[in-house]
């Protein structure tokens, strides 16, 4: 059907649009714990049985599905590095597996740049326009779920496998996504131990063409260190926000961090900024390990910086190092317990350690999230699954 005059657009709707206008339609008053009956109500107009949504747990090592209710499919949870849905999540495409009964199909839930987690789905067959609009279902189905995120608990729920400490709840509502992938720049960051850290965090901002980027560790355990670093990262954001220059960002966390805490309380931090646009990359490092910078799959060398005090300590204005990236290279900013921790009567692991893994791992040429989240777990399993220090990681790449 076409309006008005000759030439006009044709303005009926299709088939795709319904289907897509099922989600958009109802998105605005949708309560969270109907997110999943809406998405099987439509899939199951395009014949697909069975959908599942699965979210990473947050010590992301498996899948584990939304609770099954209207049309979604219960299921146990499925371990991330050992399954088809795993796959999808971790390489961020379409996973299709021929099945008895059709092709079950599982589909990264993307948004922003992050993973939410993987929708799968059983069809009897599958085309491209099939495909088509499973992609952009599942797009939808992540925004979703993150913007319901914001008011219920049952997604946060959904991600645990085990119980939580009161300074890990404060440290997870402090974090941004843990992963963002743009065209000129991707960031990936893990906390470990994932159900119990304290004093570790990270944040960070696209804001035009420049990446900002903090990572801080705040000194002791428990719920002191997780207020610390709640004051250290509230105090980066506000100083980012007025746009300071990186250097009076560290006075403003330094400030704020004294004039809240004994003078024997401190948090060591490194700010970084990031020319998306010519890779120039500036930071500064109060207390922190240097960052290593990787090129061309290997480890080339570190960040090294001049000596600045932990933030709390009253330093003097930091002086910035510049350097200038190249395309595809990235950098590993990481604390010390992640170099520092070792097995009972052992040596430390120490960067040495650090270093062979992340050429290991570089070798692979997965993307940062993979390599971010495998790297974690390889040092989680070389200290026996346990640590005694908070175990943070962050790793960007300057794509071009």
């Amino acid at each position: 059907m076409t309006v008005g005059g000759r030439g006009d657009p044709d303005l009926s709707e299709s088939f795709g649009e319904e289907l897509l206008g099922l989600l958009l339609d109802r998105a605005h008053e949708l309560p969270p714990h109907m997110v999943g009956p809406l998405v099987a109500t439509t899939v199951a107009r395009l014949g697909g049985r069975e959908p599942q949504i699965l979210l990473q747990d947050y010590g992301l090592q498996q899948l584990v599905p939304l609770d099954a209710a209207g049309g979604v499919a219960a299921g146990d949870p499925q371990p991330i590095n050992r399954s088809d849905a795993g796959r999808c999540f971790l390489e961020s495409r379409p996973v299709e597996v021929p099945t008895a009964d059709g092709v079950r199909v599982h589909l990264p839930l993307l948004d922003g740049g992050d993973q939410v987690g993987v929708l799968s789905v059983t069809l009897d067959g599958i085309d491209d326009d099939a495909r088509r609009l499973l992609r952009r279902i599942a797009g939808l189905a992540a925004d979703l779920l993150q913007t319901k995120n914001g008011y219920t608990d049952l997604f946060f729920r959904t991600r645990r496998s085990e119980p939580m400490s009161v300074p890990a709840e404060i440290q997870w509502s402090l974090l941004p996504p843990l992963s963002m992938v743009m065209p000129r720049v991707a960031v990936a960051g893990v906390l470990e131990p994932a159900y119990a850290v304290a004093g570790d965090s990270f944040d960070y901002a696209l804001n035009g063409d420049v990446l900002h980027l903090a990572m801080v560790d705040a000194m002791g355990h428990g719920l002191d260190a997780a207020t610390m670093a709640t004051v250290a990262i509230g105090a980066y954001r506000h100083a980012r926000r007025i746009s300071i220059e990186l250097s009076e960002i560290y006075l403003f966390m330094d400030r704020a961090v004294a004039e809240q805490f004994d003078p024997d309380h401190f948090v060591t931090a490194q700010m970084m900024r990031l020319d998306t646009e010519t890779g120039r990359l500036q930071w500064v490092n109060a207390g922190h390990p240097a960052p290593m910078l990787i090129r061309a799959h290997r480890v080339v060398g570190r960040l090294d910086s001049p000596t600045t005090l932990p933030v709390g300590f009253g330093g003097a204005q930091p002086q910035v190092s510049t350097m200038a990236l190249e395309p595809g290279d990235r950098v590993l900013c990481f604390t010390d317990g992640l170099i520092e921790e070792h097995e009972s009567g052992q040596e430390q692991f120490g960067e040495e350690q650090l270093i062979d893994w992340v050429n290991q791992l570089e070798q692979a040429d997965h993307g940062v999230r993979a390599v971010a989240r495998e790297l974690s777990h390889t040092l989680k399993r070389a200290r026996g699954e346990t640590t005694s220090d908070d175990a943070t990681l962050v790793l960007f790449e300057w794509r071009g």
